[in-house]
């Protein structure tokens, strides 16, 4: 995976999770995330590594893994990582990109900025962790 230019707000535009988010927040958020691309078989996260960072999909798609196994694949708008850096455990799962994809990376302390300064980030990165533990529970 590489880092690569920082991407204009406007290419965030087609992007569910941007879909309520004005212009301003965008920047915002490009500010306290990296730029990252990955070629298609690359592995974005592995099960068991300790959580760094989580990743926002810009574009492309990825598949998810459990103990090798597959669970699902996800596309733009959706985030992976997200759930270790909120409870400080080990990768629940592999991640791995199934076309080039671009992403945007956050380390630990710009994750907890985006949750701190904008609520309707806040909120649809909780609301997507509430479906995930509600799918994984069988609720």
């Amino acid at each position: 995976m590489s880092s690569k230019p920082e991407p204009d707000p406007v290419v965030l535009d087609g992007v569910p999770f941007f879909a309520e988010i004005g212009s301003e927040e965008r920047r915002r958020i490009l500010t306290l995330s990296t730029p990252r691309t990955a070629a298609a078989g690359d592995l974005i996260l592995d099960q068991g590594d300790t959580a760094v960072e989580c990743f926002l999909l810009v574009s492309g798609s990825v598949s998810v893994y459990v103990r090798g196994d597959y669970i699902a694949s996800i596309g733009p708008g959706s985030m992976v990582g997200e759930m270790a850096l909120v409870d400080h455990r080990p990768r629940s799962a592999s991640v791995v990109a199934d076309v080039p994809t671009d992403l945007l990376a956050f380390r630990t302390k710009e994750f907890k900025t985006l949750l701190e300064e904008m609520p309707r980030a806040s909120e649809h990165i909780l609301a997507e962790l509430q479906r995930r533990l509600d799918r994984n529970s069988g609720a």
